[in-house]
Formats: C-alpha cells, structure tokens, sequence
C-alpha cells in the first residue's frame, strides 16, 4: 500500500533521476530497482549471518563470500566481496561508488546463478545500469536507505505508484493488486507444497511471493526435506507476462524469498504459442481488466467457450483449461462479468456453474484500487470438475478492507477480511444466514433461472424499516404554523427597519 511517507520518499528519488537526465519512466522504474535489489541481497545476509552467529553454526549457500570475487575470466575482473555489499559500497565517495557499481557490482548481480538457466539469469542478461553520474547515484543510494524495507513489497509498491506516473493503469488495464487483498486471497486458498502454482498474468509476482510467504510460515517442518525444498526453488511456482520489465522484477522478488529457479517466462498467456494444459493444482490471478487481443492470435479452445476479445473472460476460460482436474483458481474479476449480458459473458457464467464447481462469489468495495482505478470488483472461487459440482455458491458482500475507499486510503478501523477469510473456512455454517446477512448461500438452481447472474444484488434482501408519519391534517396544521410564525417575525423586521429609517 502507497502511503505518503513512501509516496513522498519515492518522489524524490525519481526526481533525482529525472534532474540526472533519465526520463523514460520504465527506465527509472528498472534503475531503482536494480539498485534496491542490491541492497535487499545485503540486508537478507546480514539477517542470515546474525542468526548463523547467534545459533554458533556456519552460513552457508552465501550470496557474498569471504575474500576474491571472480566477476569475469575474459578478460579477468575481479574484487573483494565486501565491495559488492551495499552496507559497505553506500559509504564510498560518490565517484568512487558510481565506479564500483558500474564495474564490479552490476555485473555481479547479473551472474548470479550464472550457468544455470533461471529466470533471473534470463532476465538480468541484457540489462544495463544508467545511473550517469556519482552525484545523482549517491542521492538515489540516500533516498533508498530512507526507504522501511522491512517485510514490505518495496519493489512492487514502488511499481504500483511509477505506473500512475506514467498513467498505465488507465490505459491498458494493468494495475497491481493492492498487498492485502493478495494476502486474503492467499489465505482463502491455502497454498501447499503439493501444489504447482501458476499466475499467468504475474506482473510483479505478488501472488507466488505471497504463497511462497504462506507455504514457509505454515509447511516449516517439510519444508526441513530437502526433496521439498528443491521443488519449492524450482518447479512450484510458475508465472506468465508480457512486459520484460516485470519478468526481471518478478524474478528479483521470487530469488530474494528464497525461490532461485521459478518457471518465469516471457509469455502471452492467451495466445496460441501456450499449449499448456491440465498443469496446475492452483491458480491466482488478477488478470488485465481493459484489454483486448486480436482475435486470430487466440487459442482456439478459448474461443470455443466464450467467443470475445475481452482479456477478463478469456483469462477465466483459460483458468478452465490450464488446471488439473480438481484444481482451484481464485481470480479477481471486474463487476461486469458477473452480470454482462453478451452472449460470451454468460457463456463464462454458464460454464462455471454447470460444468465446474462455482465455489464462490466475493463482491469487493469499489474503491480497493484507488487511486489508480475505481473499477467494482470481484473474486470468482472455483475448482475445476470439467463434470460440474456446483451445488451452492457462497455469496460475500465486502463493504471495507480496512482502508479509506477515497483516493488517500488512509487506515480505518472496519475490515471485512478477517470474516471473509474466517467464513469461507467454515462454509457449513453460512447455510442457514438470512439473505439480509452480508454472507450467504444461493443454490444452483436460483442461479440458473436467474440467466447464470452472479451479482450479489440479485439474491441480496434489503430490510426496508417502515417509517411512520404524522396524519396529514397535522402536517398542514403544522406548515400554517410555521407560516404564521415567518409573518409575525417579518412583520417585526419591517418596523424595526421603519424605526431606523
């Protein structure tokens, strides 16, 4: 969450850039970045190396080892591992740590993992560090140390607000989801180390950081296996985007959580180039919103269920063929695919309750994305069946998230997500709630004579509390009351204005 503290803070590092002469605002985006990446790759080993101190046992798996660093064999460039760690390089002259990052730092960076094929070794490869002068560095060097870093989404926050810089959001959809609501998404479906987890539309990885996050404060003892924990690094986490920029931030993320080789590539999910099929258990998405794909690049089994161009439902049809069967998929959906009209949005409706097993509906306030976008929203809940199952579907209407739902969201006291989250748990007590409740039960069958509508509206009962008025011979009493007394009082103003005259 942007708060003004970060806002400010983030400001003025990109007016730094700006002043320093690099206007492209994905440039600065990705040079801010690299550089807090550098700082967090420190940060995570001094943590570690104080817990290895205080356990009396040694660090191993370092990032930054003892003594020389080999950066390049041809031509041989090598130095101290201690002048790769930001604690120590921050302090240089300015010149001197401009020269030490552009030599010696920045190249480091883009070999780790070098000779295996990660993400991270993908998408490091061609970049480039254009910082151009000590001054301007050694300001955004001040400006990153004044940033908290502690257990927040520092990269992805700073991403969010960069693309209101540069008014992306409103253009092509592509807003990131706030940290809270990941967090309650994740909550809702439980990640597991039997999971393969996919975000086919991963921007900065919220989501796979998210489940990793989960899956290490609640799975620690089989995470302790080491065949566990070589599935965790490398094959449980899967994401899809097609922006370069967010493939390197997204691997920078999975890689500082400790997840070194996640199947993070370069990919358009909706296209025909994706022949993946019944391969995840789970998946977590909040998908473009706005965008359209010419109709020709998509795969032919997506339009087959809902014939569109509209990303919002063909990312849901996509859901459909891309888990296993019995797979789950919680995604968040604009508030118009649970009423559109148009043949292919009730296509979409039709085929998740009858063929899947719609699990549930999560209406959200409208202002959660403020304020990049003030879109009405959803999380659609289903496990993939391919032979139906639904039965009941859970209905919530979210009033509050704990924020303000103006453009500042700011605190507030109401907060809904501890009870979504705490409900859906325990869904077989939300069979007897009222339709008057802010959570309820709607059977199949009323959805189905109702056109497939999930809108919460259509089922919700509002309690319309009678109001009693008096007779009107009393309300005309009392209106020639008031007129008599207005009279009397202005028959006096005229005679005081008559006395001064």
């Amino acid at each position: 969450m942007i708060t003004g503290d970060l806002k400010n803070k983030v400001d003025a590092i990109w007016d730094t850039l700006w002043t320093g002469g690099i206007s492209s605002p994905i440039t600065v985006l990705e040079q801010i970045t690299y550089l807090m990446f550098m700082k967090l790759l420190d940060d995570n080993q001094l943590r570690a190396e104080a817990n290895a101190n205080i356990l009396g046992v040694e660090l191993t798996n370092k990032v930054f080892g003892d003594g020389i660093c080999v950066i390049s064999e041809t031509p041989r460039i090598e130095t101290d591992y201690k002048n790769l760690r930001w604690s120590i390089f921050h302090n240089f002259e300015p010149t001197a740590m401009l020269e030490n990052i552009r030599n010696y730092v920045f190249p480091f960076i883009k070999t780790i993992g070098r000779g295996k094929d990660t993400a991270f070794s993908r998408y490091m490869k061609d970049t480039v560090f254009l910082i151009p002068t000590g001054g301007v560095l050694a300001k955004v060097v001040d400006g990153i140390d004044a940033l908290d870093m502690n257990n927040k989404d520092l990269m992805g926050d700073v991403y969010e607000y960069l693309l209101s810089k540069i008014a992306a959001a409103g253009e092509n959809g592509q807003f990131r989801t706030p940290r809270h609501i990941i967090e309650m998404i994740v909550k809702l479906m439980q990640p597991t180390l039997q999971d393969k987890i996919l975000d086919p539309a991963m921007g900065s990885a919220g989501f796979l950081q998210q489940s990793c996050a989960y899956i290490c404060n609640n799975q620690r003892a089989e995470l302790m296996k080491s065949k566990n924990m070589a599935y965790f690094k490398t094959e449980l986490f899967s994401g899809y985007d097609t922006d370069q920029s967010m493939l390197r931030i997204g691997a920078m993320n999975m890689m500082l959580h400790g997840v070194e080789e996640p199947n993070i590539k370069y990919q358009d999910s909706l296209s025909k180039e994706n022949t993946e099929r019944d391969c995840y258990t789970l998946i977590m998405a909040n998908p473009p919103f706005k965008g359209s794909v010419f109709k020709e690049n998509i795969s032919k089994d997506l339009t087959a269920l809902c014939s569109t161009t509209k990303t919002e439902l063909l990312f849901m049809a996509l859901f459909t063929k891309m888990l296993t069967i019995g797979g789950r998929c919680a995604s968040i959906v604009p508030e118009g695919v649970l009423f559109g009209s148009s043949k292919a949005h009730k296509a979409l409706r039709k085929e998740l309750v009858e063929n899947q097993q719609l699990r549930a509906v999560i209406s959200m306030p409208s202002g959660v994305f403020k304020p990049y976008a003030g879109v009405s929203t959803a999380i659609l809940i289903f496990t993939r069946t391919n032979a139906g199952g639904t039965d009941k579907v859970w209905f919530y209407d979210m009033k509050a998230d704990g924020y303000s739902l103006d453009d500042k969201r700011t605190p507030i006291e109401q907060n809904d997500i501890p009870d979504v989250i705490a409900r859906f748990s325990n869904l077989e007590a939300e069979e007897n709630r009222e339709r008057t409740d802010q959570s309820f039960m709607v059977s199949k069958q009323e959805i189905v004579d109702n056109d497939y509508d999930l809108s919460i509206n259509k089922y919700k009962k509002t309690v319309y509390v009678p109001i009693e008025y008096p007779p009107s011979s009393e309300i005309l009493d009392s209106i020639e009351a008031l007129e008599s007394q207005i009279q009397t009082e202005m028959a006096e103003l005229r005679k005081l204005l008559q006395q001064q005259i």
